[in-house]
């Protein structure tokens, strides 16, 4: 079968958003606020589709509550109105028409329901048709270690595999619960490894015994990164769960159809040179805020 690249991303971004509640009562937290290494404030969300633009993907589908497709469309398709706009410094409104253009290649889809992280992915299965596609959480954003991005260091894991790819950080022991996590046997150590095992926010206990990875120190485990590279199959294992309403703590969940995927097709993971920044939660979005200037 001839290998199709990948010209698509899916950037789920319709939660609720209840961890950082009552800011987000007012703000989508995909729209909010962080200051890039130029200087130049911007939704998260930008963020994220400038670095999967700049990566080589053609096409990004971003996945919202119905209610909010106007937000998002207005932010990427629309021109400032005129009395604001003509109060923009030059460069301000050269960077205006950059936003249009970055906005031409982003499809605003729609999860009617909000059932879960894995339904929202499921709800690009059309628009993503029969291809690969790069999947980027919608509340983290990326800062390579290297002059490759990072979205683009799991593509060319990609192209090098000809499978689906899981972007992997390090973690201590004490926060994995809050994080995907993987086991398996290193192709290439502290970079490539073939996945043998995915759990969802694992207890200690449990990734002590299940989840350890040769040559590691025993506290430290391998976890999602919030960047994939996924084969279309993945929808039939969602839509699977979905059909037979197979949930995981009340939600369709992605891990459980992503183990699914690794059975029937292989999985990598590839140790992600960079760092992840996660804008989900009070504490972690003024760090981002302070860190991702900086670096």
């Amino acid at each position: 079968m001839e290998k199709k690249p990948v010209r698509k991303a899916v950037i789920p971004a319709a939660g609720f958003g209840t961890r950082l509640f009552p800011a987000t009562k007012a703000v989508k937290k995909e729209l909010f606020p962080i200051v890039d290494r130029h200087g130049r404030a911007k939704p998260v969300i930008m963020a994220i589709a400038e670095e999967l633009i700049s990566a080589g993907i053609e096409e990004i589908g971003i996945v919202v509550q119905p209610g909010d497709r106007s937000l998002f469309a207005d932010f990427f398709h629309a021109p400032p109105k005129s009395e604001l706009f003509d109060k923009l410094s030059r460069e301000n409104q050269i960077y205006s028409q950059y936003i249009q253009d970055l906005g031409n290649k982003i499809t605003i889809l729609t999860q009617d329901r909000q059932e879960g992280y894995g339904h929202a992915v499921f709800c690009a299965k059309s628009w993503v048709g029969d291809e690969p596609f790069l999947l980027s959480l919608g509340d983290h954003v990326y800062l390579s270690a290297t002059e490759i991005s990072c979205a683009r260091q799991i593509l060319d894991v990609y192209d090098r595999v000809n499978q689906s790819v899981v972007g992997l950080t390090t973690m201590p022991a004490e926060i994995i619960h809050k994080a995907g996590c993987v086991a398996g046997i290193w192709q290439e150590f502290n970079s490539i490894i073939s996945i043998a095992q995915l759990t969802e926010k694992p207890d200690i206990a449990y990734a002590q015994t299940h989840l350890r990875v040769e040559g590691m120190a025993e506290n430290i485990f391998l976890c999602v990164f919030g960047l994939y590279v996924l084969t279309p199959k993945i929808f039939d294992y969602l839509a699977a769960n979905i059909n037979s309403n197979i949930r995981e703590k009340g939600e369709f969940q992605l891990t459980s159809s992503l183990d699914r995927l690794r059975q029937a097709e292989g999985m990598t993971g590839y140790l992600i040179q960079g760092r992840c920044f996660d804008t989900g939660l009070p504490e972690t979005y003024r760090q981002t805020i302070i860190d991702f200037y900086k670096d």
